[in-house]
């Protein structure tokens, strides 16, 4: 009943008692008695109806609280991480990249043996999508000549010359995936792909006339690729050791901690000059790439194992490794089948950390001359290439592989940070 109510009660008793006195018309008395049952039902209704949409609401509320409580861990990390941005964003990068490293030789338009000797230190081109008002992208021709007086290379755009550009182009053949031979790429100059009947490089050329934008895209199967196997070997030797090192305790902890110790104490780098300093000289390039990878992974396991045992010590005291010990598990089935899968949120996260840390560890060994050589072609081959600053301050574009590498470092980053908090159960 509304507060309104006794007053509205009043006022009718008042209109009556008047009627019944002569001082106020029966037929006002009895329709302001009409409108205050109208009035009463009215109000009636309308607490009927506030009283269904509160149960409604409840009920809603509490359905959704028991969809929250009912997800599993990983639908939890997943809400989490889909609410922070940077992370998302990182992800969706990481993803491009590595699919643009996974069709790398069809996406850019050369080879690695393409080479251009009249277009040396050629600046970036750009491409014109419309020719006299119609869609036509083309690429306007460049001349290029040597000062005299510097002794530099010097290039200028030619507009009396234009090289239609057209996609799924025939160009050098190559591998796809390695395996697959092909000779179409996504784009490229219509008609050939000879110096004499023009080029498009859309990142410069080097100082032999190679296409940046073909190296640096081919390159980054290496980089990338060295950075996610090295991860995968670690995280192996990382897991195994932190898990067993936190469940056994005793001399196993010890003798597990003391070797982490022993490699920690040593210099990241001049350790890993030391260590491929060791590779034979005589390998071919994919055995030394192998052993680039093993070189990373052995001495990139320690911080994930140190983190590990600290979780494992927590979890080998929880209910249900207790219940798996009294059921008759034994110690391989409690590590392999209770603990590892408990910590998956961990290890996913640091291995999102860790991915950089391989990647900047393969670029310093190649810049220094101690990891990959050519042929073989990393980011870190790339920027030892131009390590001449005079060349860099001439012809910046050559120093363009940097870029992708801060990029790439960057998203790494921001994932393994959306992941970290994601995975914390103290956070929302």
């Amino acid at each position: 009943m509304s507060s309104r109510t006794p007053t509205t009660n009043t006022a009718v008793d008042t209109v009556t008692n008047g009627a019944r006195n002569g001082h106020v018309n029966p037929a006002l008395a009895a329709q302001s008695a009409q409108l205050f049952d109208l009035y009463r039902e009215l109000d009636q209704r309308l607490q009927q109806e506030r009283y269904a949409e509160d149960i409604i609401v409840g009920a809603a509320d509490h359905a959704a609280d028991e969809a929250r409580y009912s997800l599993s861990q990983w639908q939890l990390m997943w809400r989490k991480f889909v609410r922070n941005r940077a992370a998302l964003v990182g992800g969706i990068v990481i993803g491009l990249f590595y699919l643009t490293a996974l069709f790398a030789n069809f996406l850019s338009p050369y080879t690695l043996t393409t080479r251009f000797r009249d277009r040396v230190y050629v600046p970036p081109q750009g491409i014109h999508l419309f020719d006299e008002g119609r869609f036509a992208p083309f690429a306007y021709g460049v001349k290029t000549g040597l000062n005299i007086d510097t002794l530099e290379r010097v290039s200028e755009i030619d507009p009396t010359v234009k090289y239609p550009l057209r996609f799924f182009v025939k160009g050098e053949p190559y591998k796809l995936f390695g395996l697959i031979p092909a000779e179409r790429h996504l784009f490229g100059v219509a008609g050939g792909q000879g110096a004499g009947e023009g080029a498009i490089n859309l990142l410069g050329t080097d100082r032999q006339g190679r296409d940046m934008f073909t190296r640096i895209l081919i390159g980054s199967q290496v980089s990338l690729t060295i950075g996610l196997v090295g991860v995968a070997l670690s995280l192996s030797l990382g897991t195994v050791l932190g898990v067993v090192s936190g469940f056994f305790g005793g001399w196993i902890d010890d003798v597990i901690q003391r070797a982490i110790e022993l490699v920690r104490s040593f210099p990241s780098i001049p350790l890993w000059m030391a260590l491929s300093a060791a590779i034979p000289a005589q390998w071919p390039p994919m055995r030394v790439y192998f052993a680039v990878t093993l070189i990373l992974s052995l001495i990139g396991w320690t911080w994930l194992a140190r983190q590990l045992r600290g979780q494992v010590l927590t979890l080998r005291n929880q209910d249900f490794v207790l219940a798996a010990k009294l059921m008759g598990a034994n110690n391989g089935r409690i590590i392999f089948r209770h603990l590892v899968p408990a910590s998956i949120g961990h290890i996913i996260v640091v291995a999102t950390l860790a991915m950089p840390g391989m990647i900047l560890a393969e670029t310093a060994l190649s810049f220094l001359g101690l990891g990959l050589q050519p042929p073989i072609t990393s980011w870190g081959v790339l920027i030892k290439e131009v390590q001449n600053l005079q060349s860099i301050a001439i012809y910046p574009w050559v120093f363009s592989p940097v870029i992708f590498i801060v990029v790439a470092i960057l998203a790494f980053n921001f994932l393994g940070d959306g992941l970290r908090d994601a995975a914390d159960p103290y956070t929302r």
